[in-house]
């Protein structure tokens, strides 16, 4: 024989019937000051970056060039300004530029990534954009780097100028001018790309806009080369060109790979063009 036992009923702990906080015009004020602010702290975190590989390569070439001007010191058995001038010390430095550049890709990837599982090439977009085949982005690539080339060679022949100081650096030796070519075909391209349209460019844009992200990141580029071309105009005037297409290019994109594939062929053609140099008597084009 059963006897029924009287249901128990639970009742419901409140924070299963709960409704969800409701955020108080402070906390919701709050959060739209930290959400206005957050791209700004972007940029800082981008032109942190900047100025970093900036200083790497102002100084591990100093650093590499270093034990060599004290080896000469004590060699000559006092110091003498042409030894800076010497063409050891500049190959060494120009040398020493690959390091820099390869300190510049590991900080760069250890500040963007924070120790995260995540991939810094994808962090920075390098790959196509999805609305292209890749085989037709690229011929588009090559055939702007080869109209810049032409741009160039047209503004050379119309303003002529000076030569610069990377000039006179290609010139002291052959192994600078061959450093020189390797150091602007093998990481240049992928380095100023990763520095300017990889970290700049997007942290920028999401704090400005498309336009004044343009016009800062291809100013800034310029800017850092005009030291080195400061007394030919015709050099600075493709320098700009070259950072405007390259930053429009990420800008209309949404990704790098474009940009860097239009820097790595036109610094692929002019480093051809530095080491063949080298072995042509200019004599014989006059």
């Amino acid at each position: 024989m059963f006897t029924e036992e009287p249901s128990q009923q639970l009742t419901p702990l409140s924070e299963q019937h709960a409704e969800p906080p409701v955020a108080t015009p402070e906390v919701q004020a709050l959060s739209r000051e930290e959400s206005r602010w957050l791209p700004w702290l972007e940029v800082a975190k981008a032109l942190a970056i900047w100025t970093s590989s900036i200083g790497l390569l102002l100084f591990v070439p100093v650093f590499f060039a270093i034990p060599l001007i004290i080896y000469k010191v004590v060699e000559a058995g006092k110091f003498y300004p042409e030894i800076l001038t010497s063409t050891g010390v500049i190959f060494v430095s120009v040398a020493a530029i690959l390091p820099a550049h390869l300190l510049t890709l590991y900080f760069t990837r250890n500040l963007l990534t924070e120790g995260k599982e995540y991939s810094f090439w994808k962090a920075i977009k390098f790959e196509w954009p999805l609305n292209i085949h890749p085989v037709i982005a690229t011929l588009i690539c090559i055939l702007l780097a080869a109209i810049l080339l032409g741009f160039a060679y047209l503004v050379t022949s119309l303003y002529g100028g000076s030569k610069t100081d990377l000039d006179l650096l290609i010139e002291s030796s052959m192994y600078t001018r061959v450093a020189t070519a390797i150091v602007a075909l093998a990481t240049a391209p992928l380095v100023e790309e990763v520095i300017y349209r990889g970290v700049l460019y997007p942290a920028v844009e999401k704090a400005t806009g498309m336009g004044i992200a343009i016009a800062v990141v291809s100013l800034l580029f310029a800017g850092v080369h005009v030291l080195q071309y400061k007394n030919n105009i015709s050099v600075i005037i493709m320098i700009t060109m070259l950072s405007i297409v390259l930053t429009v290019a990420r800008a209309v994109t949404g990704t790098m790979l474009p940009s860097f594939i239009i820097h790595l062929v036109f610094n692929g053609i002019q480093s051809v063009i530095i080491v063949a140099s080298g072995f042509i008597d200019k004599d014989l084009l006059k």
